[in-house]
């Protein structure tokens, strides 16, 4: 009945497993744990993580070469055995002890279930404070904001998916960063059933904040392509009515030319241990008009 798939590289994956394992003993159901190493470098450890083949039903499958994350997912959707996949990345942990048997899978009627996600309330090292405040302000939303925008709410580190439903709306195989905007876009396109709960995950693989700010760099690219291939509207997301926004009111070069002189300080800060998630936004906007009119990003990382 379920099929929890977890692809990772280069990431210690033990302790997700074993705490699966343990929730798994509580239901009735067949089950099985799929973990696709992605071609990790690091020996040591693969030989780590392959010891979750102790568990019951936990199998570790090894790839050859780097697929990238869409792929590898695909690739786990398409082995997986079982009408209800649980997709989770290697740096989560349940925040429930019961995580599963609130997915109350025996008797769920919705298409997507997503239980939300959490973050340590502890400060992390000051090179990563960029993203647990990202994580902590942007993506931690209680159950009535996610419903607000049910498909876009739908952040991929961890989800409830029937497989028939996976396997249409993953249409995409790229090796970029970002696709999540296209995958949400199409289970709305299909209309499917979207049910969120309470019932979270807690994000521990935080990037430091110039990792995580190339990240962000990657997914606007990705975002402008995808509204430049016309795969979605270009007023989908926040940050594309935010350009709209701007050039609609005649302020694009008023707001290149503030952006321009302040950028240096803006980085300093989203580096440093007090960084702003409102400068945040206006650099990642800065970033994604200078895309939207040709202009050759040049803004350091």
């Amino acid at each position: 009945m379920l099929s929890i798939l977890i692809p990772t590289y280069n990431y210690k994956i033990t302790k997700l497993v074993e705490t699966l394992s343990m929730q798994l003993k509580q239901v009735d159901f067949p089950f099985e744990v799929l973990v696709l190493d992605d071609c990790s470098k690091n020996i040591d450890l693969i030989e780590t993580n392959k010891t979750i083949t102790q568990f019951t039903n936990c199998y570790y499958i090894q790839e050859t070469v780097n697929k990238g994350r869409t792929a590898t997912r695909q690739a786990l959707a398409e082995t997986a055995k079982y009408n209800w996949l649980l997709f989770m990345d290697a740096d989560v942990l349940p925040l429930n002890d019961n995580f599963i048997k609130i997915l109350d899978i025996e008797n769920q009627t919705a298409d997507v279930v997503f239980g939300g996600i959490s973050y340590e309330k502890s400060k992390p090292e000051n090179d990563k404070i960029l993203r647990w405040k990202y994580g902590k302000a942007r993506e931690a939303k209680p159950v009535s904001e996610r419903e607000k925008i049910p498909y876009l709410s739908i952040i991929s580190q961890c989800f409830l998916i029937k497989k028939s439903v996976f396997l249409k709306a993953n249409d995409f195989h790229d090796n970029v960063y970002g696709v999540d905007v296209l995958f949400a876009q199409n289970l709305e396109k299909m209309q499917v059933q979207v049910l969120h709960i309470n019932n979270p995950i807690i994000h521990l693989g935080l990037e430091c904040s110039e990792s995580f700010i190339k990240k962000t760099k990657k997914g606007l690219e990705s975002l402008y392509q995808f509204e430049k291939e016309n795969k979605i509207p270009k007023d989908y997301r926040p940050i594309q009515k935010a350009y709209q926004s701007l050039k609609k009111n005649g302020a694009l070069k008023l707001f290149m030319k503030i952006m321009k002189t302040f950028d240096k300080a803006i980085l300093k800060n989203l580096k440093s241990s007090s960084p702003s998630l409102f400068l945040f936004d206006l650099y990642r906007l800065y970033y994604f008009v200078q895309h939207q009119n040709n202009l050759n990003p040049k803004t350091r990382s």
